[in-house]
């Protein structure tokens, strides 16, 4: 019988085209260690919601990789409530290139955060706060995938933003007006693409 570790990393290639991503052997290997601790940590934290090794494959790991095609070479990036590492720990596996700041109000979420980028060997600055009350890292990039009260937070989120920065936004139909792709296997979840410009 497989285990839930040998079924994640089946289903990551199973459906790698699907989501347009290429992965090495070494990328596998580091998503799965990226799988097991965040799993044997969730029943603490409640990272993500309880799902199969499937679902967390492809609704979370691989949904996350659909930003890479939007971050050039080099590109700084500040995720907003980053909670489990959705979706730039998988990012960083995947390029380690990218310059990342993570940015989640739990202390209990940040050291799981700090677990899980040493597990698999890649850095980020990591800010223990919530967005509002400190200043807008300069970044090129703002992701979020998850934030209380979503659709209120998106205007403040858009006002904090450095003035020119892409927001990469998750969400569902009606999350705000912009560009959006439809994700992957999806009906109604999209990623949503939208500069921050002032005046």
């Amino acid at each position: 019988m497989q285990s839930e570790l040998q079924r994640f990393e089946q289903t990551l290639r199973a459906n790698l085209h699907a989501f347009g991503v290429e992965l090495s052997p070494d990328v596998l290997a580091r998503l799965g260690s990226y799988y097991s601790l965040l799993t044997r940590w969730n029943d603490r934290l409640h990272l993500v919601a309880p799902c199969s090794p499937e679902e967390f494959a492809t609704r979370h790991v691989l949904e996350s990789l659909i930003l890479l095609e939007h971050l050039p070479p080099e590109a700084t990036i500040a995720d907003v409530g980053s909670g489990a590492g959705l979706p730039l720990i998988p990012c960083l596996i995947v390029r380690p290139d990218l310059k990342a700041t993570l940015i989640e109000s739990s202390q209990k979420k940040t050291v799981f955060l700090r677990e899980a980028l040493s597990a698999v060997e890649r850095q980020a600055t990591i800010i223990a706060r919530r967005f509002e009350e400190i200043a807008a890292p300069d970044v090129a990039f703002v992701s979020c995938r998850a934030l209380d009260r979503f659709s209120r937070q998106i205007p403040i989120l858009l006002d904090w933003a450095p003035d020119g920065a892409t927001l990469l936004l998750f969400g569902g139909e009606k999350l705000l007006d912009a560009e959006r792709f439809l994700i992957p296997g999806s009906e109604r979840r999209y990623l949503y693409v939208k500069r921050a410009l002032r005046g």
